[in-house]
């Protein structure tokens, strides 16, 4: 899904294509608590007033101010973002409840932000969550165990899906129906059509380049 961020959530994308599926924002990253879902990362102060760069990952950049209290990767620490102003289209500065002078907001340089899952909005139809998406059995139109959903890429051209095989190179497939004509969250699972079963050329074979 791609249309995270504050209306849905974070980190969204607008579909490519109708045989696009959607994405909503997620973490880069699994964090350590499972149920969180990665919305930012503070950056270095700005000025001396306590000020601090903030890159949003919410679909909406600046809806990540609209969710109410976040917290570290812990889940211990809750953050308030009280105002933003835009730098560029998902790096913002930001003032943070609690946070008064320069030294204080080096202290955030480096921290992630994240929101509990269960406070995320329900998706629309035909959208989901990265996170969700990350850690999926993936297997054949025929029922086939292939492997593994690690990561959810997007090199400007739509959501890509890594899939980690029983054995070899992890696969690269995009995220549109013709590909993954079924994603069953509460199953755990999707069904992909590896290129000579789907309609669309252009599986990208191996890993992704750094």
């Amino acid at each position: 899904m791609t249309k995270l961020q504050t209306n849905p959530l974070p980190h969204a994308e607008e579909p490519a294509q109708q045989a696009s599926r959607s994405t909503r924002a997620t973490a880069k990253r699994a964090p350590p608590n499972k149920g969180l879902v990665l919305l930012g990362r503070f950056g270095a102060a700005h000025g001396v007033r306590g000020e601090v760069r903030l890159q949003s990952f919410t679909a909406e950049p600046a809806a990540i101010s609209t969710y109410g209290p976040l917290v570290d990767a812990s889940g211990a620490r809750r953050l308030v973002i009280a105002s933003l102003r835009p730098l560029s289209k998902n790096m913002f500065v930001a003032r943070v409840e609690g946070v008064g002078d320069r030294s204080q907001a080096e202290k955030l340089a480096g921290l992630t932000l994240y929101l509990p899952r269960a406070a995320l909005p329900a998706p629309d139809d035909d959208e989901f969550y990265l996170a969700d998406l990350e850690g999926l059995q993936a297997e054949t139109l025929q029922g086939a165990a292939l492997g593994r959903v690690v990561a959810v890429r997007n090199f400007g051209a739509g959501d890509i899906l890594e899939i980690q095989p029983l054995e070899g190179e992890t696969m690269l497939l995009p995220f549109t129906k013709a590909f993954v004509p079924v994603v069953d969250i509460a199953g755990g699972r999707v069904v992909v059509a590896p290129p000579a079963e789907a309609d669309e050329p252009d599986v990208i074979p191996g890993r992704p380049k750094a």
